[in-house]
């Protein structure tokens, strides 16, 4: 019967970390200490990093605390990090007025259709304008880059308006502004970079027209650039002031942002005429500064939670065009 000695398994090696990623062995060097001054260039960017963001958020914490804190309190600088004084009159006062919820309705109504709207034409668009073989896109692009630069004026935007017949009308909000030629620009940048040629290659070697392409292949791998400018006219559309101030006379058809300025002129008139029985000047001073603080809330609250769920879209939306090659 033979035997057969089991030969001893040898230690497995070690792994240099520096053949790991690929150095070259002249190149491999050990990992450095950090010296004081590395630690002092990190604790001065991290100090500088502090201070920018408590110089970014602080005004906007102010605002809130102010709006819920004592007028009095707020009147005599006692609000600094925390609410004193615990008070919600001032959104009581601004939520029971009817005129805030029809504004309400009327800025979202705006807004979600004006964004379909502006969407549905600048898409279309930028795909067009990204196609070499477009031939006449150059003109095209030149017309489009004229109008940011020259415009008829207010008079004549007025004249205009009102012979289309869309003056003291909710399409007066939607239809002159349905396009934005620096939209477009991003959207055409994003198609010519970050779209491979080679998928319009395979899309026409199975068949698919432009519209098949566009719809299946390049809609859906453009999910970051269609939240970016559709967050920028959102945006535009919510703080949209001028267009109510100028083209609409209807109550029932005033913005959010336009109501919300009534309110705080009223209030303020109120301040400097005549005040309510047993209200001093002192007292309606205190109410217009809770009025402007949750005017200010009331305002910004929905884009404030609408942009968080958009901001990792803004990574790549930032770089778009950036890098080229």
């Amino acid at each position: 019967m033979s035997t057969t000695k089991a030969t001893p398994r040898s230690p497995a090696p070690k792994l240099d970390p520096a053949a790991i990623i690929g150095l070259p062995q002249n190149k491999r060097r050990r990992i450095q200490p950090r010296t004081a001054g590395d630690w002092a260039v990190d604790i001065t960017i991290g100090v500088l990093i502090v201070l920018t963001l408590a110089a970014v958020i602080y005004p906007l914490w102010w605002v809130i605390i102010s709006s819920v804190s004592a007028p009095r309190a707020v009147a005599t600088g006692q609000v600094t990090l925390l609410p004193v004084g615990f008070s919600v009159a001032g959104y009581e006062l601004i939520l029971n007025d009817s005129r805030i919820w029809t504004g309400y309705k009327n800025t979202l109504i705006y807004a979600f259709a004006g964004t379909a709207v502006n969407l549905l034409v600048t898409l279309p668009a930028a795909f067009a304008m990204s196609r070499p073989e477009f031939r006449p896109r150059r003109i095209i692009m030149f017309l489009f880059a004229f109008t940011m630069f020259f415009g008829g004026g207010l008079i004549p935007s007025f004249l205009l308006i009102k012979q289309l017949g869309l003056l003291d009308t909710m399409w007066v909000f939607i239809l002159p502004g349905a396009f934005s030629v620096f939209n477009m620009i991003i959207a055409r940048s994003f198609f010519e970079t970050s779209i491979p040629e080679e998928l319009r290659d395979a899309a026409q070697i199975d068949g698919l027209s432009y519209f098949g392409y566009f719809f299946k292949i390049v809609i859906p791998l453009s999910t970051a650039i269609i939240a970016v400018i559709g967050l920028y006219y959102f945006v535009a559309h919510w703080n949209n002031f001028f267009t109510g101030l100028i083209y609409i006379r209807s109550q029932e058809l005033q913005p959010l942002q336009n109501v919300l300025q009534q309110i705080l002129m009223a209030n303020q008139t109120q301040q400097g005429g005549s005040t309510s029985v047993g209200q001093t000047a002192g007292q309606a001073q205190e109410f217009a500064d809770q009025i402007k603080f949750g005017i200010i809330i009331v305002s910004t609250l929905p884009l404030l939670v609408l942009y968080p769920l958009l901001q990792r879209y803004f990574n790549k939306g930032v770089m778009i065009g950036a890098v080229k090659g």
